[in-house]
């Protein structure tokens, strides 16, 4: 498999790596780390990263801006990306061949070549991997953006779908020198009015019958907050967790671009992915998310986590 990838890097002089959108700092940093590695060892292909921006971490590197007509004859790398409809650019279906490289729990097949393994905590760790298996050599910054990629997926190395084979990726990369400090100072400061919006979560949330916890914030109530949508979706829904008897945890975060909710599910007992799956999102055993119509639907999750708790309490 990895010799079919190496084969049609080399068969196509242009290369364009998508993957899902709202990124995540796997997202990005696989997409990223995987094209400075394919500039890096073929000057003189052209290689692109493409799909929605995150400011948040835009350290990591910069997106291009692509015409159409690029993609023709083209080879495309969708990563981190377990369902089609998640792609960000869908311009993806104008390329020649498309490989996909994920490490999520699969429902549906697409693309000509897939490298799926659950068994890695990252996409980023997964592709280090593959450069490594191909022998190309990782500059400074593919790496800081692949390490970025594994620190973010793996919670700092703290979750359960790390392994002996996390740490070991991360020290071949490491090899290459970079400062450690340069990726978890813009990762981890905050703004003092983040800081302050995360304290005013911690007191939002509230409790179902079965203490599932859940935030719901509105595309208004986002407005008055006066930040970007990620930062209260993916960067608030852990304000509710580590707390005692607190096994599930949720947050609903309205959309108003896309006109959906977003829900941001996580667990430190119960495999959630199976809710997210039904509402037709996807992710991890305890980390998924899902586009919800609306705040019903949300009710109607959290009443199907609360039967789950209710069918694990029994077994």
């Amino acid at each position: 498999m990895y010799n079919k990838t190496k084969d049609a890097i080399l068969k196509y002089d242009k290369i364009i790596i998508h993957r899902h959108s709202r990124p995540d700092g796997d997202a990005l940093g696989s997409q990223l780390g995987l094209k400075y590695a394919l500039k890096d060892n073929y000057p003189n292909k052209e290689v692109y990263a493409v799909g929605d921006i995150s400011e948040r971490l835009s350290f990591i590197g910069a997106l291009d801006n692509i015409t159409d007509d690029i993609y023709k004859g083209a080879l495309v790398f969708v990563l981190d990306t377990p369902e089609e409809v998640m792609i960000s650019d869908e311009r993806y279906k104008l390329g020649d061949f498309i490989i996909k490289i994920d490490h999520h729990l699969q429902r549906n097949s697409f693309g000509d070549l897939e490298i799926v393994d659950t068994t890695y905590e990252s996409c980023a760790s997964l592709v280090s991997n593959i450069l490594f298996k191909l022998d190309l050599k990782i500059s400074i910054d593919a790496a800081k953006a692949l390490f970025t990629g594994i620190v973010t997926d793996s919670g700092r190395f703290r979750y359960d779908s790390v392994t002996p084979k996390t740490f070991q990726i991360a020290s071949k990369l490491l090899e290459t020198n970079f400062k450690i400090t340069d990726i978890y100072n813009k990762l981890y400061e905050e703004d003092l009015k983040v800081v302050r919006l995360r304290s005013m979560f911690t007191l939002k949330f509230k409790l179902t019958k079965n203490n599932v916890a859940y935030i719901m914030t509105t595309k208004e109530e986002l407005k008055e907050l006066d930040v970007d949508f990620f930062i209260v979706s993916r960067g608030m829904v852990n304000t509710m967790s580590g707390i005692k008897g607190i096994d599930i945890w949720v947050n609903f975060t309205e959309d108003e671009a896309n006109n959906v909710v977003v829900a941001e599910l996580r667990s430190s007992k119960y495999n959630i992915n199976q809710i997210a799956v039904k509402y037709g999102g996807g992710g991890h055993l305890m980390a998924s998310g899902a586009s919800l119509k609306d705040f019903d639907e949300a009710r109607r999750m959290l009443e199907d986590l609360d039967r789950l708790i209710e069918v694990e309490q029994n077994v």
